[in-house]
Order: C-alpha cells, then sequence, then structure tokens
C-alpha cells in the first residue's frame, strides 16, 4: 500500500471524503444518512491516510485525541435534549428555531444537532480503534 500513486492520492481523496461525510450527516435528519454513516466515512478517511501517510501523521493531523471527540460528541448529544424541558415537553422531544438567512427560511432542529453528536461520537470511537489496530500492526 506504500506506491507512489496511493501516497499522492490519499491525501485528496480524504479531504473529499471528510467533506462527504459531512454532507451525509447534515442531510440525514430528513433523507438517508446521519452521523452514525457520517461518522463511519470520516473514520474510513483517516484509515486510508494512515495507511498512506503512516500512523504518526495521521495522529498529528487529527490534533485533538478522538476519544476526546468522542467525549464531547456524547456529551453535545445528551444536551439536545434539554430544550424540550425548557418548553415542558419530554426529554429529546424535537424542537424547531426558524430562522431567515437572506429572504430563505432555515429550519435548525434539536434532531440535527444530535445528529451532530453521534457524528462526533462515532469518529472518535471508531477512529481510537483504526488508530489502535494500525499500531497493533506495526
Amino acid at each position: 500500500m506504500q506506491t507512489v500513486i496511493f501516497r499522492t492520492l490519499a491525501p485528496y481523496i480524504c479531504a473529499l471524503m471528510i467533506l462527504f461525510s459531512i454532507f451525509v450527516c447534515l442531510r440525514g435528519h430528513n433523507e438517508p444518512g446521519g452521523g452514525f454513516i457520517g461518522g463511519l466515512i470520516a473514520t474510513s478517511a483517516f484509515a486510508v491516510y494512515a495507511m498512506s501517510k503512516g500512523l504518526e501523521a495521521a495522529r498529528n493531523a487529527l490534533t485533538v485525541h478522538p476519544v476526546t471527540i468522542a467525549g464531547f460528541g456524547m456529551f453535545f448529544a445528551a444536551m439536545t435534549g434539554l430544550p424540550a424541558l425548557l418548553v415542558d415537553q419530554p426529554f429529546f422531544t424535537g424542537q424547531w428555531i426558524f430562522i431567515d438567512v437572506f429572504g430563505t427560511p432555515l429550519a435548525l432542529s434539536t434532531p440535527l444537532f444530535f445528529d451532530i453528536g453521534v457524528y462526533l461520537v462515532v469518529f472518535g470511537a471508531m477512529t481510537a480503534i483504526v488508530f489502535a489496530l494500525e499500531a497493533d500492526s506495526l
């Protein structure tokens, strides 16, 4: 897996995979996709990067430890249930805010932010596992 072509193209492929994972995450609360599959795609991008550039380069590219990302994602996902309590509804009941952006209504919802939290949990946990497996294979 250490060919010149792979080492050269891997960073570009990884960048496209990260962008696609964000797209999948953000569309997931309305259509197929979501935080889980988006997090898996982002983890795959870092696995490809680790295979092409090495484990240390992949760890350096991710400036925060993966377990920290997973923990923050868990906290963030759990906090999305609080807005429902503020309006006297059951925990994790979806709440929406509609804002006007340049004449176009934009709906922000707690399910969207929950998906972002799930994305971070899956990305952090799976990246930690990938890094551990890559370290064992050395």
